[in-house]
C-alpha cells in the first residue's frame, strides 16, 4: 500500500515539474482557445498562422503563469504526413499565443489543443480542405468575397476618409500629369502599377526604387489568395507623402497616389507600412521582430526599470531634444542614440552614440517613448505590442491606424516639443494601476487592428473600395515589367476551381 502511494505522489509530482503548479487549477472547459489560426486556417494562408490560450481556473479567472500546452498535427500532404513548425510564445497577461508553419499544403487536417492529455476549446479542429502555404499560389474566391470569408470589416473610417476625394479617377488623363509632376529620381520614387486578371505589372520613377520589394510582395500575396480586381494605382516609395493640400490641383481632386504615410497637410491615401507587411508575410522565416514574436512575455511589470526608454537615430531636431532630456533627467529617462546623419556636427553635444540592442530589451523598461523621425515611427505597432507604456509624441504625421487610438486609453500623449515629458513620467510613477490598464488597453488594440489578419483585411478592404471609382479602362502599358510570382519548392497541389486560365495553359 505505501508501495503505492509513493508511486502516486512520484507521478503527480512529475506532472507538476511537467506543467506547472497553476495547472491544477486549469478549468479545461472554462479555458478560452481562439484566433485565425484555428478557425480561418483554411481561408487564410499565412507563413505563421496563429492563435491563442486564455487559461482559466473553475471560478473563470485567468490564470496570470502561462501553462504549458501541447498542439498536435494530423494531416496528409504529397510527401506523407503533414509537417508543420510551432511556437508557444508566452504573454504577460498569462495567456499564450500559438504560431505554426506549413512546410507544404496539408488535408484533412485536424489540430488538436491540449494541457496534458484533456483538450482545450473545441480541440480537435477539423478541416477537410486544403491548407496551402503562404507561397501556393491558389486564389480561391474573389478579394470581394475572401475579405467576407476571413471575417474582414466591412468598412474603415480612415479608408473612406482617404478616398473622399477620388469619386471618379480617369487615368488616360491623370496618369500624365501624375508622371510629370512627380518624376523628379532626386527627390522622389514612386511606381506605376497595372493589376490585370490578378497579374502584377509595374513601372517605376526614381533613383531609389527598390522599397518597391515590399509593395511587390503585398501585392502578390493578395493575389496568391484572391483574384484581385484590375486597378491600375501610383506607389509612393518615399517616406514623405507627396499630395500637398493647396498645391496642385485638379477639378476634381488631387492625384490618387498611395503612401505608408499620412499627414495632416496631404491628401495621400495611406496604407500599412512596408515595415509591418514584411513582418506579416515573413513571420517565421526571414524576419524576427513582427506583430506576433514582440508579445512574448518579459520581464514581470514590478522588475522593469521605472524609466522611459529610446533609441534610435538622429532623424530630427526632437529626438536630439530627447537625449538632451535623458542627460538632464537619467532617473527617470534613458535615451541615446545610436548613429548621427543628420546632426554629424552636434555629436559631441548629444554623443556618444551607443550600440543597437535587440529591441525585446526595450521592454525591461516600464515606459516607450515614441517620437517622429523624419514621418511617423514605424516602430509604434511594436512598441504597443509589447509589454511596456507607450508615451507617444503629438505629430501631424500618422500611419493608417492612428485615428482609431485614443489618447490616455492605449497611450499617453506628449507635446510635440516634448515639454511636458518630465512630468509624465513624474505622474505614471503614482498611478502605477493606470498605466497597467493602458497597456493592457494597447494589448487589445493591437489583437483587433494590427496583427496578420487585420493588415490583410485593410489591404484587400482599400483595395475593394478603391477600385470602384476607377472609371477608365484597365490596360497593361508599353514598357511595363511583368511581376512574378516567386517560384516555390513547397508542393501546393492547388484546386484549379478558381485559377485564372493564364495558370492553367
Amino acid at each position: 500500500m505505501e508501495s503505492l502511494i509513493c508511486a502516486v505522489l512520484l507521478i503527480a509530482i512529475r506532472l507538476l515539474f511537467i506543467y506547472g503548479a497553476d495547472s491544477a487549477l486549469l478549468d479545461h472547459g472554462k479555458s478560452r482557445v481562439w484566433g485565425p489560426g484555428l478557425e480561418l486556417a483554411d481561408k487564410l494562408p499565412l507563413n505563421a498562422r496563429y492563435f491563442y490560450i486564455e487559461p482559466r481556473d473553475a471560478q473563470n479567472n485567468i490564470i496570470s503563469d502561462p501553462l504549458k500546452y501541447r498542439v498536435l498535427f494530423k494531416g496528409r500532404s504529397v510527401l506523407g504526413e503533414c509537417r508543420v513548425k510551432i511556437e508557444q510564445i508566452d504573454r504577460f497577461d498569462g495567456s499564450s499565443l500559438i504560431r505554426y508553419k506549413l512546410a507544404e499544403t496539408c488535408w484533412d487536417t485536424e489540430i488538436h489543443v491540449l494541457h496534458g492529455e484533456r483538450h482545450l476549446g473545441n480541440s480537435p479542429y477539423r478541416f477537410s480542405g486544403k491548407l496551402y502555404t503562404e507561397n501556393c499560389n491558389c486564389p480561391q474566391a474573389d478579394l470581394e468575397e475572401w475579405t467576407q470569408q476571413i471575417d474582414c470589416p466591412n468598412s474603415d473610417p480612415q479608408i473612406e476618409s482617404d478616398l473622399i476625394p477620388f469619386r471618379a479617377v480617369n487615368f488616360s488623363s491623370l496618369r500624365p500629369r501624375i508622371i510629370q509632376q512627380y518624376d523628379k529620381p532626386g527627390s522622389v520614387s514612386l511606381c506605376n502599377y497595372v493589376i490585370k486578371e490578378n497579374q502584377i505589372y509595374r513601372t517605376c520613377y526614381g533613383r531609389y526604387t527598390g522599397f518597391k520589394m515590399y509593395m511587390d510582395a503585398l501585392l502578390l500575396s493578395l493575389a496568391r489568395k484572391a483574384i484581385l480586381p484590375d486597378m491600375e494605382l501610383f506607389v509612393n516609395l518615399g517616406d514623405w507623402p507627396l499630395v500637398t493640400k493647396g498645391g496642385h490641383r485638379r477639378t476634381t481632386g488631387p492625384y490618387p497616389i498611395f503612401s505608408w504615410c499620412g499627414s495632416e497637410d496631404t491628401f495621400d491615401i495611406v496604407m500599412p507600412t512596408y515595415d509591418i507587411v514584411e513582418a506579416t508575410l515573413e513571420a517565421m522565416n526571414r524576419v524576427t521582430l513582427d506583430m506576433l514574436s514582440v508579445q512574448r512575455k518579459g520581464i514581470p511589470w514590478k522588475d522593469k526599470e521605472p524609466k522611459a526608454f529610446w533609441r534610435g537615430r538622429d532623424a530630427c531636431r526632437e529626438r536630439l531634444d530627447l537625449v538632451g532630456i535623458s542627460q538632464k533627467h537619467p532617473d527617470l529617462v534613458n535615451a541615446s542614440l545610436t548613429n548621427f546623419f543628420f546632426f554629424r556636427d552636434e555629436e559631441k553635444k548629444y554623443g556618444p552614440k551607443v550600440a543597437y540592442i535587440s529591441f525585446f530589451d526595450f521592454f525591461n523598461y516600464k515606459y516607450q517613448i515614441n517620437v517622429d523621425g523624419t514621418v511617423a515611427a514605424y516602430r509604434l505597432p511594436y512598441l504597443l505590442g509589447g509589454s511596456s507604456v507607450v508615451f507617444k509624441q503629438d505629430s501631424k504625421y500618422y500611419e493608417h491606424f492612428y485615428s482609431k487610438l485614443e489618447k490616455w486609453k492605449e497611450f499617453v500623449p506628449i507635446k510635440k516639443d516634448l515639454s511636458d515629458l518630465v512630468g509624465s513620467i513624474e505622474k505614471a510613477k503614482t498611478i502605477d494601476d493606470t498605466m497597467l490598464t493602458i497597456r493592457d488597453n494597447a494589448k487589445s488594440f493591437v489583437e483587433k487592428h494590427l496583427l496578420p489578419k487585420s493588415i490583410l483585411c485593410y489591404y484587400g478592404l482599400l483595395f475593394k473600395e478603391y477600385a470602384k471609382s476607377i472609371v477608365s479602362s484597365i490596360q497593361v502599358l508599353p514598357n511595363m515589367e511583368k511581376v512574378d510570382q516567386p517560384t516555390t519548392s513547397t508542393s501546393c497541389e492547388c484546386d484549379l476551381k478558381h485559377q485564372n486560365s493564364h495558370d492553367e495553359l
